[in-house]
């Protein structure tokens, strides 16, 4: 492991590698501390780039803005109370309250090493676990790669925030849009429409631009003027914590990074419910939880270290396995099949280059990130003051330019621009979009798997559940599946119960 370590510093310490890794951590701080962009945007935009540039080059900057905006994401979190992406929306609960005692200072010192230590962690667990697990995928066949796809899919849409079965919905209508283009088998046209620019299917530039770069753009257009930023000046002096917030610093951090760590490797999770439920264990484990929601040190430590762990460790299903756990591993998962690599048991053996030169680049790109977010804070408040109004019409230009550059066909730029204003009604009535792209990413793959793991059965559906492995992901995802569906008719009972008796009482009262 040391030996393959080595070459990947020496992979990712070339010149073309440290400039794409400190461009991608760069430019995902920037897009974390602005709120509402997030690294799905950033991604989208810039994943045209990644065409004309060293796979393991291009996957680098990609990753190091997916990780980046974890970092710059707890800015605006503590000065805005809005958090910057929705995975540090647990943050604004103790940073804001400490930056309104005058504490946000330590309070941006505190999550930045959170934020490194969690990451730290994650890596090591990726450099561990992620060849452990490459080599138990070996045994895998069509029928255990299509359940495995398919507990991702439930998982994504039933896991996440909001109603499950809204996305359940949106993973269909993933599975849908991937359905045009030519068949992989009988090599037919299908739903093209007479459309010749169909023949290849709808683009994956397109559609991740459309649904989170637009859509993103369009709905903070009609929002309105956001708060002033609370504290405009933040010397160093006032970053330096008291010893009393490193004794509250060292076990909150380490629990944020094992709970991030292994939720992050479970497909469909994301770091989402990581922050949540290291929040949750912090105030638990907490001998006076009534400092939480007050400017408790804990409150932001263990969510930032959780948050980075998870992101981190998300690479380990996806590098070993080939099932991105959420939205922005499968447009990782997509840019390394564009370049002809296709992540699953043999990466590893096949492209040890990539993988060791990404594992060397995140050791890099977290040290970058902490000498980005310390002495550069003051950087990142300012950059907080930057009218909308100049910044959103200027992206929508550059991702119009980057997806014409793919092709060449003013026809994906209208699709852009058409999947920007679906994305942008599915933001209003809270669908979430995220489960689309899964869908369409995974589609492809699920529909070959699924007709060749037939093919070698002989059509017997059988198949799916002779084998151990296979029977068992597809219970874990029936059973997820019947647990949304109850959860989710079970709130509508609960609710459909309080509008009767308001009803009842208006009723009397009249």
């Amino acid at each position: 492991m040391l030996d393959s370590l080595l070459q990947g510093f020496s992979a990712a310490l070339s010149l073309d590698a440290l400039l794409f890794c400190f461009i991608g951590v760069t430019v995902g701080t920037f897009v974390g501390v602005l709120p509402g962009l997030g690294a799905l945007t950033a991604i989208s935009m810039l994943l045209p780039l990644t065409y004309y540039l060293d796979p393991m080059v291009g996957l680098i900057m990609l990753a190091g803005i997916f990780y980046g905006a974890q970092y710059g994401s707890s800015t605006a979190a503590i000065l805005l109370n809005i958090p910057g992406t929705a995975t540090a929306a647990i943050t604004c609960l103790d940073g804001y309250p400490m930056a309104r005692n005058g504490r946000a200072g330590v309070a941006l010192f505190m999550t930045s090493i959170a934020s490194f230590a969690g990451g730290v962690f994650a890596i090591c667990a990726l450099m561990l676990f992620t060849p452990a697990l490459s080599q138990l995928a070996l045994s895998f066949n069509s029928a255990e790669y299509f359940a495995a796809m398919f507990l991702g899919l439930i998982a994504a849409s039933t896991l996440g925030v909001g109603s499950p079965l809204k996305g359940l919905a949106m993973v269909v209508l993933g599975l849908a849009l991937a359905i045009p283009g030519t068949d992989i088998n009988s090599g037919q046209m299908r739903f093209t429409f007479g459309y010749f620019e169909m023949a290849e299917g709808f683009q994956l530039v397109a559609i991740a631009m459309g649904l989170f770069g637009v859509s993103e753009i369009l709905t903070m257009l009609i929002r309105r003027e956001r708060p002033k930023v609370l504290a405009k000046h933040i010397t160093y002096r006032s970053m330096l914590p008291t010893r009393d917030d490193w004794s509250r610093f060292s076990w909150p951090a380490a629990r944020g990074a094992v709970i991030g760590s292994i939720i992050g490797a479970l497909p469909g999770s994301g770091p989402s419910m990581a922050t949540f439920v290291s929040y949750a264990v912090e105030r638990r484990a907490a001998k006076d939880p009534s400092r939480f929601g007050k400017g408790a040190v804990e409150g932001i430590v263990a969510p930032e270290s959780a948050n980075n762990a998870s992101v981190q460790a998300a690479f380990i299903p996806t590098l070993s396995l080939g099932v991105p756990g959420d939205a922005v591993m499968a447009i990782l998962l997509g840019a390394l099949m564009i370049h002809g690599i296709i992540p699953g048991p043999e990466f590893i053996d096949q492209q040890p280059r990539l993988f060791w030169g990404l594992v060397a680049s995140f050791w890099i790109g977290n040290i970058a990130l902490l000498v980005l977010n310390v002495p550069l804070i003051g950087l990142w408040i300012r950059l907080l003051s930057v009218p909308y109004r100049i910044l959103y019409p200027t992206m929508l230009f550059l991702i119009c330019i980057g997806v014409y550059s793919v092709r060449g066909n003013g026809f994906d730029v209208g699709v852009t621009l058409a999947f920007g204003l679906v994305g942008m009604v599915m933001n209003m009535l809270n669908y979430p979009t995220a489960p689309v792209l899964l869908g369409f990413i995974l589609g492809p793959l699920i529909e070959e798997h699924f007709k060749r793991a037939l093919l070698v059965s002989r059509g017997d559906l059988a198949i799916f559940v002779e084998r151990p492995i296979s029977a068992g992901l597809l219970t874990c995802a029936a059973l997820m599946l019947a647990l949304s569906i109850w959860q989710a008719l079970h709130a509508r009972r609960k609710r459909l119960a309080r509008e009767t008796a308001a009803g009842t009482e208006r009723t009397e009262s009249n």
